[in-house]
């Protein structure tokens, strides 16, 4: 039998955040290995499990995987968080990758010196590319492909939290999307996860930016 899933990555969000949001509404227990130190990741690096030399790295089902869209891929088929069909599943990604595009742009602003500027964009492009078509999606249907929940869905519900925390207000011309939100945010394991002592992650803070150039020896800010 297969022991608990395992995660190596940073003790902040990141590109794990969406794969323990994920695991959490699948229900699967998880432990963490925080990478704090150069000679972590040129441990894992020496033991062969990093493919192309990046985390996240999850231990699954005696597998070791790595690249986000394929972790989330797996655990969403594996927890039938992934449509009932083909059509239903490339739905469902499409959504996926253009929330996790505008997710990466909120991740990067830790790193990012024009912080101001960057935001501006953030909020352009969530107003006028992204928000328009959830909204759209859900005037009517409680999820965005199907009669249940799927993986885009719980990725929408991350995404806006991520949006509210950073532009104050920024769905009042969505209500769609904020009535999704209220109603996600109230499924027992999400509940859950959105109380202080979870496993979900705050927002970066300078010591998350100190680790990760500490342990990939950044010395200049990532644009």
């Amino acid at each position: 039998m297969a022991g608990k899933v395992v995660l190596h990555y940073f003790n902040g969000r990141g590109k794990m955040e969406s794969i323990r949001w994920l695991l959490t509404v699948a229900e699967v227990e998880f432990d963490e290995v925080y990478l704090t130190t150069r000679e972590q990741y040129e441990k894992l690096l020496s033991d062969g499990d990093l493919m192309f030399e990046q985390v996240p790295l999850v231990e699954i089902d005696g597998m070791k995987l790595i690249q986000s869209k394929a972790i989330l891929n797996y655990i969403a088929e594996k927890y039938s968080l992934h449509g009932k069909d083909l059509k239903d599943r490339v739905a469902i990604n499409m959504y996926s990758e253009g929330l996790l595009d505008l997710m990466e742009m909120i991740m990067m602003l830790a790193f990012t010196a024009d912080t101001k500027a960057q935001l501006d964009t953030i909020e352009t492009k969530a107003k006028k590319r992204y928000l328009p078509v959830f909204e759209k999606a859900l005037a009517g249907p409680m999820y965005l492909v199907g009669s249940k929940i799927s993986c885009a869905d719980v990725q929408l519900l991350e995404c806006t939290l991520m949006l509210e925390e950073k532009i104050c207000g920024i769905l009042a011309e969505f209500p769609n999307v904020k009535s999704f939100q209220g109603r996600m945010s109230e499924i027992p394991a999400i509940k859950k996860f959105l109380q202080p002592g979870s496993q979900r992650k705050h927002q970066p803070d300078e010591t998350y930016v100190t680790t990760i150039k500490a342990v990939f020896k950044l010395n200049p800010p990532l644009k």
